[in-house]
């Protein structure tokens, strides 16, 4: 099957169009005119019989050096799929995705996080049911400006029409962020870091006008960071680039990466705003005060709200990584696909979306879930250090502020050391059904025994994403505060809920548009990861994607131990 290189236009830069040719053809030619075989020895480790290839060996290290650094047989037990010759399915078929990666001993792994999270989201679902309930028999107002007439002490009806605005708003820049990489993939970088230096700037200089001071300190610091980190990125750009350009190449031509986001977008967007009601609904049934404690539900208190405020937060960090997670491994079959079967005979596989989902929610929605749950533990005290952070500012509490910050800079840390490791065990996941802790385990020994960690570490496609989030979330926690400043709801006289609404706000934006973004990191992340499992598929099979790699990053040779 011919992998047709479409053309960026305007989009297009030196790195990626040299040459101007069809990628396919070329591999498909060569593989013609080189029989491809593998096998397999004692422990799993890859001799590949490749014939010769004369560039390739001009640029290679001496065999000596590979040798050195091969990793040991035993820490690659898992075979290769079936992309060789495939086998005849008896009426002329291709062979479907779970065939093609086939499961040993097929077992629905990590089965207590997969039970676990259905009791949370049965639980979120029962104190939603009860919130709204209690929300909806009583008159709370209906409007912006008359929301707070039978509720003035806690969030109403005013907030709810400000969280339908945001859900809006982060849909429809997600989207067109989305659209933006998909068009003008190379200025896509670019046009992130300008984004979002100038967003965070303009936010801070309106804070400062506002005399907002502890957002408008934040904000500055985080675009002084950006501006310093995106001079370093500079000279990386072109790998990134060529990177991601081979991922929206390959999502244009297989399977229905496209669809898979747009379904997920929605999904989460829905989600928010099912979350969104039940945290108006929670205050106003059970803060104290409030009309809705007459109503059946149970009796209000501060502390009922505090905890069911907690739980509800918690189980939406949890249930938006299960969304995109089972995203992630989706589209990670279809990469997978690509990498390992678009060029063999029998070619991509059939259904190959289809099956990675499929797989997804059965045998490996107990190792999603797992993996999704310690994320969503470590967001969420991320979260509340945020929170605690604001508080301690709008009371003037220096020392309280900075003790909270530098906690929220560490737990930052250990989020993205844990989103990192998932990202790639989710993609050895999704071609392999294995439990999350193996996975990782894995995953993390081949990538760095094969170098591959040099490679993630030079891409600056998850920056750069992860940028462009915080940017839609930026829009929206500021979209927030100037709702509240101008609609002036008597819940939040004195400010009491600024801080709240603006965090939850943000929260909203961040997992929205992270979920949008999902299939090119789940890209990046699965070529990686195939790369590390077999390189010799990159060299032998997409040898122009390979030189042009070898281009803007000779290190990649010695890198993958080629």
């Amino acid at each position: 099957m011919a992998y047709n290189q479409p053309q960026h236009g305007g989009a297009a830069d030196a790195y990626y169009q040299e040459g101007h040719q069809d990628i396919g053809a070329q591999q498909q030619g060569q593989y013609q005119q080189q029989p491809y075989g593998y096998a397999v020895a004692q422990g799993g480790s890859f001799h590949s019989p490749l014939p010769q290839q004369p560039q390739y060996q001009q640029q290679a290290p001496p065999p000596q050096q590979y040798q050195q650094q091969a990793p040991p047989p035993q820490q690659y037990p898992q075979r290769p799929p079936h992309y060789g010759k495939q086998p005849d399915t008896g009426n002329g078929e291709k062979m479907g995705f779970d065939q093609t990666f086939t499961i040993d001993r097929p077992k629905y792994n990590d089965v207590w996080a997969s039970v676990l999270f259905i009791l949370t989201f049965c639980g979120f679902t029962a104190v939603s049911v009860l919130s709204i309930r209690g929300y909806a028999t009583t008159n709370q107002g209906s409007g912006i400006y008359n929301g707070g007439s039978a509720n003035s002490v806690a969030l109403n009806s005013n907030t709810i029409i400000l969280f339908a605005f945001i859900l809006a708003v982060a849909f429809c820049f997600s989207f067109a962020y989305f659209w933006i990489i998909r068009a003008f993939t190379k200025q896509a970088i670019w046009i992130t870091g300008i984004l979002q230096i100038v967003l965070g700037i303009g936010t801070a200089v309106v804070y400062f006008a506002r005399h907002y001071y502890s957002a408008a300190i934040v904000f500055l610091i985080f675009s002084v960071f950006y501006i310093i980190c995106f001079i370093s990125w500079i000279p990386r750009i072109p790998f990134s680039v060529l990177m991601l350009q081979t991922v929206i190449d390959v999502a244009k031509n297989y399977g229905h990466v496209f669809i898979v986001s747009l379904v997920g977008g929605l999904v989460a967007t829905a989600y928010a705003a099912w979350f969104s009601v039940t945290l108006v609904a929670v205050y106003a049934k059970y803060y104290p005060g409030q009309p809705g404690c007459d109503a059946s539900g149970g009796s209000c208190s501060k502390g009922k709200v505090i905890g069911l405020l907690v739980f509800i937060t918690f189980a939406s960090y949890w249930i938006s990584e299960v969304i995109k997670n089972v995203m992630h491994c989706t589209i990670s079959g279809v990469y997978g696909s690509w990498y390992f079967c678009a060029n063999k005979p029998s070619g991509f596989p059939k259904g190959a979306t289809r099956g990675a989902f499929k797989r997804s929610m059965t045998y490996s929605f107990g190792s999603i879930s797992f993996g999704s749950l310690i994320v969503a533990i470590i967001q969420f005290l991320r979260q509340a250090c945020s929170i605690a952070q604001q508080n301690e500012a709008a009371q003037g509490n220096l020392m309280g502020q900075i003790f909270f910050c530098i906690l929220g800079c560490f737990i930052g840390l250990l989020d993205w050391a844990v989103q990192f490791i998932n990202e790639y065990a989710f993609s050895y996941i999704a071609l392999y059904g294995k439990a999350y802790i193996p996975a990782a385990k894995t995953t993390w020994t081949m990538m760095r025994d094969r170098g591959i960690d040099a490679l993630v570490n030079e891409c600056l496609i998850n920056p750069v994403l992860t940028m462009g989030a915080v940017f839609v979330a930026y829009v929206c926690s500021f979209l927030a505060y100037l709702y509240v400043s101008f609609t002036k709801p008597a819940y939040n006289d004195g400010d009491a809920f600024t801080a709240v609404i603006m965090a939850f706000a943000f929260l909203v934006g961040l997992q929205i548009a992270n979920i949008f973004l999902v299939p090119i990191k789940s890209g990046v992340a699965t070529f990686f990861v195939a790369m590390a499992f077999d390189p010799q598929v990159l060299i032998q099979e997409f040898p122009d994607l390979w030189q042009r790699l070898v281009q803007v990053y000779p290190h990649v040779q010695i890198a993958v131990h080629a």
